[in-house]
C-alpha cells in the first residue's frame, strides 16, 4: 500500500494511533519495574521530574507541564504529599495558586531516580541521538496536533 492508499485504511496495524498506543504502552511496561524499585507509578515519576527540574511551582504550571488536567493532577499530588514526598500549600500572595515542592525525601529519591533514564535508554535498544531524533519527531506531531485542534 502507499501512503495515499493508507489514509483511508481501516486496518488496526495501518493506523498512526494504535502504534502510539501500543509503543506508549510498551515504554510504559518498561519503566514499571524501575519504578517500582522507587516505590513511584509512572504518573508520579513525571510529577516528580517537573518538581525536580524546576524547584517549587504552582499547580497551574504543573499541569501545563504534564499537559495534563487539574482534576488528574490533584489526586497525583495527593498520594505524593502522603508519601511524604512534596508538600503542597497556598501562595501567600494569592489565596487561589497552590504551590507545590519537593521534600526532603524526593530530594533522597531523585539520586536513585539518575539511573532510569539510562536504564529506559538500554531498553529500547535506541542510542541517545536515536532517542532525540524520536523525541523531536514526537513533539512536532504534538505541535502539530495541536495546531490542528484549535484552527
Amino acid at each position: 500500500m502507499t501512503n495515499e492508499e493508507d489514509t483511508g485504511s481501516l486496518l488496526l496495524d495501518d493506523q498512526l494511533c494504535f502504534a502510539l498506543y501500543a509503543a506508549q504502552r510498551a515504554v510504559t511496561a518498561a519503566y514499571r519495574p524501575l519504578l517500582d524499585e522507587l516505590g513511584l507509578t509512572y504518573p508520579q515519576y513525571l510529577v516528580l521530574l517537573v518538581l525536580w527540574e524546576r524547584g517549587e511551582t504552582s499547580v497551574k504550571d504543573l499541569t501545563a507541564a504534564l499537559r495534563l488536567d487539574y482534576g488528574t493532577v490533584s489526586p497525583l499530588l495527593k498520594r505524593l504529599e502522603s508519601a511524604g514526598l512534596v508538600h503542597r500549600e497556598r501562595a501567600p500572595n494569592d489565596e487561589r495558586s497552590v504551590r507545590v515542592a519537593c521534600t526532603g525525601r524526593a530530594e533522597e529519591l531523585r539520586s536513585r531516580a539518575t539511573r532510569v533514564p539510562g536504564a529506559l535508554l538500554a531498553a529500547t535498544e535506541l542510542n541517545g541521538p536515536e532517542a532525540a531524533r524520536l523525541r523531536e519527531e514526537l513533539r512536532g506531531l504534538a505541535r502539530r496536533v495541536d495546531a490542528a485542534g484549535r484552527g
